[in-house]
């Protein structure tokens, strides 16, 4: 029989295509054989945190996927609010975009998704035994069709022997800091994780979009973790708070949801042509500040920021509007990459 350091393993899983609670499956497999009982909790909108109290210590881990070299706010604002007077130590593992080039595996990048979460438990006063990135099959399907069957199964297999391995390590008392191997080019990519958080999230949550083959059967709002899908008129609305974890792409039925790949492409031409050709000279005219000086290159950003904000959420509207006219609709699918039978769909396996 295997000493147990600990009383019970908690694991908070946020997860859109089952990656990350693929992960976690692997775990408690692995807790199992150490005879330790086990908890998966998905972490959903409205889940609060445990406070469940134990002589012996706790271990909890929190999963998620990486969201733009960042930590998904929907994670990020649990482990704010997670309570600091629980007796356990704690871990963090984020699954990143892994592919495979012939034999070769090809990291992610973690940005803040370990960085972040750490410090926060830190600050609280726990102990951090375990930071592991996870390079599981990469999902953005609005970018790159699902990584085929084959490859998908040996890149899950291998995911699979590294987190057995390492939860052998943590549940024998060892600690794992696999994630700080690449902490000088997660470090590097801070900016981009905080324009992410700040800025590029919210332009992402108007990439998706539902098409002629949609039924209303409203499956994709039920199923959204984050409450970011309404009906309207039975059709689906992605609001701001999307956190784009690709479920309803990847989970929905009739393949009814996609990316306009050609409309977002116009969008974002349309924002920078009206920024050259109207914002910026006005504002030159108004303030006499060039682009390139220090106050006036943070005042230009600003104005595109803006300006690409009011023309993305109101021409979404707009999309939004006129898809239920199926000319329309077959118009902007047959202009989308996401709409062929090539660009396959992925789900953990």
């Amino acid at each position: 029989m295997m000493l147990q350091i600990y009383s019970k393993l908690i694991l908070y899983v946020f997860s859109g295509t089952g990656n990350a609670y693929k992960i976690a499956q692997f775990i408690k497999e692995k807790a199992t054989e150490f005879g330790l009982e086990t908890e998966i909790i998905k972490l959903k909108t409205g889940v609060i945190p445990s406070t469940e109290k134990s002589e012996k210590k706790l271990l909890i881990g929190f999963l998620m996927p990486t969201h733009g070299f960042n930590v998904p706010p929907i994670m990020q604002e649990f482990v704010f609010k997670f309570p600091k007077d629980i007796n356990a130590d704690v871990f963090i593992l984020n699954t990143r975009a892994g592919l495979k080039m012939h034999k070769l595996f090809l990291p992610g990048l973690s940005g803040l998704a370990q960085i972040l979460p750490a410090f926060i438990l830190l600050l609280k006063g726990y102990k951090v035994i375990g930071m592991q990135p996870m390079d599981m099959p990469s999902n953005w399907i609005s970018i790159h069709p699902g990584v085929g069957p084959v490859v998908q199964k040996s890149i899950s297999e291998r995911c699979e022997r590294i987190t057995k391995k390492f939860t052998s390590k943590i549940l024998t008392g060892k600690s794992a800091y696999k994630a700080l191997w690449s902490l000088p080019l997660d470090i590097a990519i801070i900016p981009v994780s905080f324009l992410y958080y700040f800025f590029g999230r919210f332009f992402l949550s108007k990439t998706f979009i539902y098409n002629y083959n949609c039924n209303s059967c409203g499956l994709c709002a039920k199923e959204c973790p984050v409450h970011a899908i309404e009906m309207h008129n039975d059709k689906p609305y992605w609001k701001l708070t999307c956190e784009s974890c690709m479920h309803c792409m990847n989970f929905c039925p009739s393949r009814a949801i996609e990316t306009p790949h050609v409309f977002v492409a116009l969008v974002w031409w349309s924002i920078g042509f009206i920024n050259a050709m109207l914002v910026i000279p006005w504002l030159k005219y108004q303030t006499g500040l060039a682009p390139e000086s220090g106050l006036g290159y943070w005042l230009y950003q600003a104005s595109y920021i803006a300006l690409g904000f009011l023309v993305i959420v109101s021409t979404y509207y707009m999309l939004h509007y006129l898809m239920r006219f199926r000319w329309f609709s077959k118009v902007i699918s047959f202009t989308s990459l996401t709409h062929f039978n090539f660009w396959r769909r992925y789900k953990a396996q």
